[in-house]
C-alpha cells in the first residue's frame, strides 16, 4: 500500500504540490499554480503550492486544509480514510473522485482497516 493515501483515496504522493513541496521545486510550484488557477478559475499563486498531503502532519494546500468537503468530512466522522466510513457507497461528497478514478477506490479499499497515517 502506498505511503500518502488522502481520506478520498486520491495518492498524494502523486501529486504536484505534494513533489513540488519534499522537492523545493519553485518551477513545478508555479505551473502548477498556473494550471490549478485556470481550472479552478481562482487566484492560486505558487505560494500557495506546498502541501504534505492531507492526512499527514505539516503544511497543506489552501484548498485541503480549508476548502476540501472530503477532508473536512473524514475529520468530522473522526474516519482515517473514507474507506473507513460505513456510508461510502452512498456518500455523494466523495462519488466524483471514485467515478473519475478507479485507483482511488482501491487505495480506499486498502486502508479501510487502518487507525492512523502511515
Amino acid at each position: 500500500m502506498k505511503a500518502r493515501i488522502g481520506y478520498c483515496g486520491l495518492d498524494c504522493e502523486a501529486c504536484d504540490a505534494y513533489l513540488a513541496t519534499i522537492h523545493d521545486d519553485q518551477a513545478l510550484r508555479e505551473k502548477t499554480a498556473e494550471l490549478w488557477a485556470r481550472l479552478n478559475q481562482a487566484p492560486i499563486l505558487p505560494e500557495h503550492i506546498n502541501c504534505m498531503g492531507c492526512r499527514g502532519n505539516g503544511v497543506k494546500t489552501v484548498f485541503c486544509q480549508h476548502m476540501c468537503a472530503v477532508r473536512l468530512c473524514a475529520l468530522k466522522k473522526n474516519v482515517t480514510t473514507c474507506g473507513s466510513c460505513p456510508e461510502l457507497e452512498s456518500c455523494r461528497t466523495v462519488r466524483a473522485i471514485l467515478q473519475n478514478n478507479p485507483e482511488a477506490r482501491k487505495n480506499l479499499e486498502e486502508t479501510a482497516g487502518l487507525t492512523e497515517f502511515s
